[in-house]
């Protein structure tokens, strides 16, 4: 997509996405994040389609979008994924928003805000942690072999970097303090169907 004399790439800045929505251009800006994380915090105007459910939908959301679309997320990781699914589709023009709602709200930029609740990545640096540090005490003060639960996590960590996914953001997600919030997605293609 054409931005005055540039041509924006994949990944565009926060200004990009504040020239797109401010020069009258129409875009669709979709936040993968989770409910509950959406709820906390968004960009005004955006939809949200949770990560998970992307791939069921990813046809009827791509053949509803006429328009280029920002995929927004927390810090632009899961923005990617949400990308790469795309990609399967007839959805040609999207971008990832570099730096996620982060970059948005650093640079001061509108959010709308709602009850607030840890991140995904703070939920699992905050599991991970605790299960690493209680296993190694327990280890030193209870019984030696819960080392082996250090290692089995720092183990799926390093996966989780090496495949750009998250098992135990999956797992984290179906718990009841996530699911408090839900999306239906086929009422989102509805809504832009509607906005076309």
């Amino acid at each position: 997509m054409a931005l005055g004399n540039k041509t924006l790439g994949r990944t565009i800045e926060v200004r990009d996405v504040e020239e797109l929505l401010h020069d009258g251009n129409a875009v669709k800006i979709i936040d993968v994040r989770t409910p509950a994380e959406y709820q906390s915090m968004h960009i005004p105007g955006s939809y949200n389609v949770p990560l998970d459910q992307l791939p069921e939908h990813k046809t009827e959301l791509a053949n509803a979008i006429s328009v280029p679309v920002v995929l927004v997320c927390r810090s632009g990781a899961r923005a990617e994924q949400a990308a790469k699914v795309f990609d399967t589709t007839s959805l040609e023009q999207f971008h990832v928003l570099r730096g996620g709602i982060t970059a948005w709200e650093q640079a001061q930029k509108p959010v709308n805000r709602g009850p607030q609740i840890w991140s995904m990545e703070r939920q699992v640096r905050g599991v991970a942690g605790s299960l690493v540090l209680l296993s190694v005490l327990g280890s030193l003060f209870v019984w030696k072999p819960l080392a082996l639960l250090a290692g089995f996590v720092g183990g799926g960590l390093a996966y989780s970097a090496l495949t750009d996914t998250c098992g135990m953001a999956m797992v984290l997600s179906k718990l009841p303090y996530n699911r408090s919030v839900s999306c239906d997605v086929r009422d989102v293609v509805k809504q832009l169907n509607a906005s076309a």
